[in-house]
């Protein structure tokens, strides 16, 4: 009798700790463990991170780390970890967070604007991807790729055209810099190649011309009607004469792009540079920054006008005052250098 006793109280012990054990089980894989108030945290996990490493990027968001990697364990992805942006959700348990881990990695949208050099250029983008400047500045530079794409140091800056863009974080440079050049080949279609071919120009020197198109005007409406005063100086045989290239050339040989200069001295229009296009005639070498679609489709598709000068309108900011002849032209600037020295805009 005793020993019957004894067996039932050995099997019920044994079920009671049988289903303690179940249930820790259960408790680790299925309870929720995450510890953020937003509805979802975003964990990024490099190139080659270790299982150390994404334990250090979880243990602000987790309430019992432990239980979490016992399931990494028995699951597999401690030796299965991939890099990329994952976004885990309030409430989420061990079991879901690993298999978000595995299989959810998240594109981010990658935006750059106008940027006047490739090290800038590499700096913006360096913020949106796990590349880092250096990487992408050394890949963009490559004299093996501007070779094959028929690049060169001033014409290299076209290839990259300013959108927003699709990636995966973990993109690495070289995937970076060979999706923009897809996207440049994608841009230059047929339709626009006719286009280009129609002004005589070739594409980089539409986008040189473009490039300043946009420094000259913020305004997309008036940017096709600028374009026809430069593509109206160039079958003239006229000098471009725009301020802006100016400006690139002086930043371009002190190398430093953050300079300011919001006006254009007499002494600047002697400098030697081939980007001075009041020494040097027709399209510059290369861009002197990066334009826009707008500024770019405002060359191939410019304004048909006869005008050939144009000067800021103080009176309508941010537009331009456009002249036939040189006469016309003089008087519409009295206002704007009026104007300049008003406000004592002396550089």
């Amino acid at each position: 009798m005793n020993l019957k006793k004894v067996l039932w109280a050995t099997a019920i012990l044994g079920l009671l700790i049988c289903g303690f054990i179940a249930y820790q089980i259960y408790s680790a894989i299925f309870s929720p463990n995450t510890q953020f108030n937003n509805d979802e945290a975003f964990v990024y996990i490099e190139t080659d991170a270790s299982f150390s490493d994404v334990k250090t990027s979880l243990e602000p968001l987790l309430q019992d780390l432990s239980t979490f990697e016992a399931v990494a364990k028995r699951k597999g992805y401690i030796t299965n970890i991939k890099a990329g942006k994952y976004a885990l959700k309030r409430g989420m348990n061990n079991n879901e967070i690993i298999n978000t881990l595995r299989s959810a990695n998240l594109p981010v949208q990658v935006s750059f604007n106008n940027q006047e050099s490739l090290a800038l250029l590499a700096g913006r983008v360096a913020e949106q991807i796990e590349a880092d400047s250096l990487e992408l500045l050394q890949t963009f530079n490559d004299p093996e790729f501007l070779k094959e794409t028929k690049f060169d140091e001033d014409t290299k800056l076209a290839m990259y055209i300013p959108n927003t863009y699709e990636f995966f974080w973990n993109t690495d440079a070289t995937s970076f810099r060979d999706r923009m050049r897809t996207e440049y080949e994608r841009f230059w279609n047929s339709d626009r190649l006719q286009k280009a071919k129609n002004l005589g120009l070739t594409p980089n020197e539409v986008t040189a011309l473009a490039a300043i198109v946009q420094k000259e005007t913020a305004k997309v409406d008036e940017r096709p009607r600028v374009a026809g005063v430069y593509l109206n100086r160039i079958r003239k045989g006229m000098l471009l004469q725009a301020d802006p290239t100016v400006i690139y050339a002086i930043k371009k040989e002190t190398g430093n792009y953050d300079t300011i200069i919001k006006r254009v001295l007499f002494r600047d229009l002697e400098m030697d540079s081939p980007y001075n296009t009041y020494k040097y005639a027709g399209v510059p070498p290369g861009p002197i920054t990066m334009p826009d679609i707008t500024s770019i489709d405002a060359v191939l598709n410019p304004e048909k006008h006869d005008y050939l000068y144009f000067v800021a309108d103080v009176s309508n900011f941010g537009y331009h005052m456009f002249a036939k002849s040189l006469a016309q032209h003089n008087r519409n600037k009295v206002q704007y250098t009026r104007w300049l020295n008003q406000q004592k805009v002396l550089r």
